[in-house]
């Protein structure tokens, strides 16, 4: 009896081949696949929101910070303006530099030339861009997941529609091109939803991986030669 009720519905609902149309024909197993995939998209284009505006923010601001530290002002005032309270990645590191080097200079009696203090600076530095970059990288593993695993969700949702489709024709006994194609289209259009969702993620991966890689170089590299300059200070200090 079922499988004579979906084959009159296939027959009679097979002529709207419009977007919604093969939504609301498709077999609940289907509708549920395409609705994870289409939610899955709106979050991937979320993501790559987010990560473009966050990084277009941090290059920018750090173009600032590099351009008033590089100008020859006092550390102490640039310190007090912007790493006491960083509002973005290179200002974090500065910051976590100049506060290891502070208590450095504060503890008595100790020898700011020795290693210890360029080992200290350097460990803060390196903790501080590792933190900042965990938090600019939160949710780039769920762009790479949807671009791997979207088409196969998407594959197994047109398996599964032609499926049910199939066994509604053959309780049709009935092969006509005309009464076959509506069926298997509702079918495909999982998967090509599931593509919808994945090529996006994929080249937003690509391309947000990129540029994350180009800001931690950055901050790298900032810290090392802001490490040497304090390192240096340390030294005239010690002397």
């Amino acid at each position: 009896m079922d499988r004579a009720v979906d084959a009159v519905n296939l027959g009679t609902a097979g002529g709207d081949l419009s977007l919604w149309g093969l939504f609301v024909q498709a077999d609940i197993v289907v509708k549920i696949v395409m609705l994870g995939l289409l939610a899955a998209s709106v979050w991937v284009w979320a993501i790559v929101f987010e990560k473009w505006s966050s990084l277009r923010r941090a290059n920018r601001d750090a173009d600032a910070f590099e351009e008033r530290f590089w100008s020859g002002g006092s550390l102490e005032d640039l310190y007090e303006e912007e790493g006491a309270k960083p509002t973005h990645p290179m200002a974090v590191v500065f910051g976590a530099a100049m506060a290891e080097w502070k208590r450095s200079v504060r503890i008595a009696g100790a020898d700011l030339s020795h290693s210890g203090v360029r080992d200290r600076i350097d460990r803060a530095i390196g903790v501080s861009i590792q933190r900042e970059m965990d938090r600019m990288e939160r949710w780039m593993i769920f762009l790479a997941s949807v671009g791997a695993t979207a088409p196969f969700i998407g594959l197994f949702g047109t398996v599964w529609g032609i499926m049910h489709s199939f066994s509604a024709i053959a309780a049709m006994h009935n092969t006509n091109l005309a009464v076959v194609a509506p069926g298997i289209a509702e079918a495909l259009f999982a998967t090509a939803i599931g593509l919808v969702a994945a090529i996006p993620a994929v080249l937003a991966y690509n391309k947000l991986s990129t540029d994350l890689a180009r800001l931690a170089s950055r901050l790298e590299g900032f810290g090392t030669e802001f490490g040497a300059i304090l390192s240096r200070q340390s030294e005239e200090r010690g002397a």
